[in-house]
């Protein structure tokens, strides 16, 4: 393992003879084969080690013992120790977080301040082949291009600090082996078993699940998905870049052909995959978080389709002649801010929308939960096509909640239970394909609703909408 990880640092350039480098140690077994391989490297590739740990303060003793732990394996060799520490459910809480999104914020927030105030030139963390495996199909189940399919990558500079992840191309097995060859104790953390969680549940359950009976080369297949997709994004990246300076011309518009007509240039002339990544690029750069449909749509808009198409957060695309225009929220009337607002909600991503104040969350309950909570409160996994589409109401539309004997016109139902006039307008409903699927403050579609026997469930839970947060789409 040792060759193989000093290969990968050389072959990326992934660390530089006199860098001060800070190797982040939860206590588990790929940090610390990560610290002790970089104690064995660190004369060959001149670099000066630091330990970091932080403290979650999730499991109580235990957090605290994997703490000690880590001080511990620095002292025994060496090496400086900084250790920080928050409390991360009650940040998750405040900020309506998941557990582990919570925590990953905390923890490179920490190590970002970290690198700054110690002048360090990389933080090394211990991502592996396996996690890389895990992510790519995750993200693949979410909904995901070729930057999702990408996975982790082998360096991450932001927030003014530099990410490496030399064990990214080692298996897990095999650095269980060099720690039990080296007589290297680590810690367990019983959270990894717990299958309540989406990662897990890909680790201990599909996954395996997938190799036994489809392919049992899957997780290498996964790395080299990942590694071709790093490449091939970051190439069609650089090329839509190029593509969008040369024809963005004015602020917030592009030019599609520049002499109407005639055959010298035309968008239309472009590749479907140029068109795509070229219309990404330039909504990206004015901030409008996009999916797919939003691209595509835009990208018709372009081809002479639909000439308006509205875009999260109040924007809209129109082609005007020979260009396609951004319309910023503050240019449109009272009557058009309101006229309509569509976003899509992916699988374990949030959608924010600020017409309405909001912001929903769609998430898995296993079924084995799902049965705790209300009646009508869950949508069946298997049958509602997802992502679905969030918008507000519109007149004449019809839902038929759960348990209610028939279908209403949403306005009735809307009356029946108060909401005042001026809200409706804003409401919001989602869509799974063609049917609405789940109002707001409504128990969930009569023919969707998750009972018991059935596999696991979706549920849309919602929670007001922060600012400055803004409108987004999160494929996970």
């Amino acid at each position: 393992m040792r060759d193989q990880v000093l290969h990968y640092i050389r072959e990326r350039q992934l660390l530089k003879a006199g860098d001060r480098v800070a190797v982040a140690v939860s206590g588990g077994a790929d940090s610390v084969a990560l610290l002790r391989v970089l104690i064995e490297l660190r004369a060959e590739l001149g670099i000066v080690l630091f330990v970091a740990h932080f403290n979650h303060q999730l499991r109580g003793e235990e957090s605290d013992a994997d703490e000690r732990f880590v001080a511990e394996l620095a002292s025994e060799h060496n090496l400086p120790f900084f250790a920080g520490r928050a409390d991360v459910r009650a940040h998750a809480a405040a900020n309506k977080l998941s557990l582990e999104h919570a925590a990953r914020e905390l923890r490179y927030q920490w190590l970002t301040n970290l690198a700054r105030e110690e002048s360090l030139d990389a933080i090394a963390t211990a991502h592996n082949s396996d996690d890389q495996a895990e992510t790519v199909l995750m993200k693949f189940l979410r909904g995901a291009g070729t930057r999702g399919l990408a996975g982790i990558h082998a360096v991450h500079t932001g927030h003014g600090s530099r990410i490496i992840r030399p064990l990214l191309e080692t298996p897990r097995r095999e650095i269980e082996s060099y720690l039990n060859a080296l007589n290297q104790p680590w810690r367990e953390d019983h959270t990894n078993l717990d299958t309540q969680h989406t990662r897990n549940r890909i680790r201990h359950e599909l996954l395996p699940l997938l190799e036994r009976d489809y392919n049992p080369n899957l997780r290498q297949l996964l790395n080299e998905t990942a590694e071709i997709s790093a490449e091939e994004e970051a190439e069609w990246q650089a090329r839509a870049e190029q593509y969008v300076n040369r024809w963005h011309k004015d602020e917030r518009r592009m030019l599609l052909e520049d002499q109407p007509g005639c055959v010298v240039w035309k968008f239309t002339r472009e590749s479907v995959a140029l068109q795509r990544r070229a219309m990404k690029c330039f909504l990206e750069r004015h901030g409008i978080a996009t999916g797919f449909q939003h691209v595509e749509a835009v990208r018709l808009c372009g081809r002479g389709g639909p000439s308006v198409v509205n875009l999260p957060g109040g924007w809209r695309a129109q082609r005007d002649g020979s260009w396609l225009e951004l319309v910023p929220p503050s240019a449109a009337t009272d009557e058009e801010a309101v006229r309509t607002y569509e976003y899509f909600l992916s699988v374990g991503g949030r959608c924010g929308i600020p017409e309405a104040g909001v912001e929903l969350k769609l998430t898995i309950v296993v079924a084995k939960l799902a049965a705790s909570e209300p009646p009508g409160s869950l949508l069946k996994l298997i049958g509602v096509g997802h992502p679905l589409l969030v918008r507000n109401w519109l007149p004449g539309d019809r839902f038929r909640p759960a348990h209610s004997a028939s279908e209403e016109k949403l306005k009735r139902l809307f009356a029946e239970k108060r909401i005042p006039a001026e809200q409706r307008r804003l409401w919001p409903v989602a869509l799974g394909g063609p049917q609405i699927v789940w109002v707001r403050g409504f128990p969930v579609a009569h023919d969707f609703a998750w009972t018991p026997g059935c596999d696991d469930a979706l549920r849309i839970d919602v929670a007001p909408l922060n600012p400055p947060f803004g409108a987004t789409y999160s494929p996970g």
